[in-house]
């Protein structure tokens, strides 16, 4: 039953996925466009093949910086998310900063924070944590503010303190609304990381994409943004993953569902 439920949930987008690959592939063969502008999937998967070792050389070191990176941003998140919460004042002071940072462009900043920081992995690991911080701050803050007040009365009748209150009341609540913004932060991390390469970097699949495109190689190019693409997906799926870990009991509550409704006797 699990997993007819999962390949009917799979089904509609593998097959708009393999409907576009389809069209693609017809329309780059057969519509008279040249490769260098547009390869065909098959090319792309081809070529990808054939630099497997060049394409994995580069892979590492953004996973490298996206990890780095989007460990960093998670750990801030948390600890300044629980200041807020702990002092209300300190929100009013630093979420007009932390607003006001989402708005500068990464493509401008990017250079920046290379220039000021280097080229090894620390300005990567910046980016990437200035990208991916800001859903799960707001996240975390939105669901302690969620925590049912009457929960909170009774603990504190019973004669917890704050920090029990918090740590037994406040973060479960928080946690759906924590991994909805983990799952936006998480397909940003990738795409952040990249951006620093751009900027600035000896490896990765940013400096791969560069390279690619300076000597008209499209389907190299296409095959780096294929391979990035799979790490955003692989990262969104963990993160999924931990999320049906850590609240089993969200799972078990869908999987339930309302009980059918009884037909009355006469």
């Amino acid at each position: 039953m699990a997993i007819t439920s999962t390949l009917a949930r799979v089904a509609p987008a593998a097959l708009a996925f393999a409907l576009l690959l389809t069209a693609w592939e017809l329309y780059a063969r057969l519509g008279g466009v040249a490769p260098i502008v547009l390869p065909a999937p098959s090319r792309v998967l081809q070529q990808a093949w054939e630099n497997r070792a060049a394409l994995a050389e580069n892979t590492l070191p953004t996973i490298r910086a996206t990890l780095a990176g989007f460990a960093c941003s998670l750990v801030a998140a948390f600890i300044l998310s629980a200041l807020v919460d702990f002092l209300p004042r300190l929100r009013r002071a630093l979420f007009s900063l932390l607003i006001a940072s989402q708005t500068l462009p990464l493509v401008a900043i990017a250079p920046l924070v290379v220039l000021w920081f280097g080229f090894g992995l620390l300005p990567k690991i910046l980016l990437v944590a200035l990208v991916t911080f800001f859903p799960m701050m707001v996240a975390l803050v939105e669901g302690y503010a969620a925590t049912s007040a009457e929960i909170s009365q009774m603990l504190a009748a019973m004669g917890a303190g704050r920090w029990r209150i918090f740590w037994l009341a406040r973060l479960p609540s928080a946690l759906p609304y924590f991994f909805a913004g983990l799952r936006i932060s998480i397909t940003y991390a990738v795409v952040g990381a990249i951006f620093a390469e751009y900027a600035g970097a000896a490896k990765g699949l940013g400096i791969y994409m560069l390279s690619a495109k300076n000597n008209f190689r499209p389907d190299l190019v296409l095959a780096a943004v294929a391979v990035s693409s799979a790490l955003t997906l692989a990262l969104f799926g963990l993160a999924v993953l931990v999320q049906r870990l850590a609240m089993p009991w969200e799972r078990a509550g869908r999987g339930n569902g309302p009980e059918p409704a009884r037909e009355r006797g006469p």
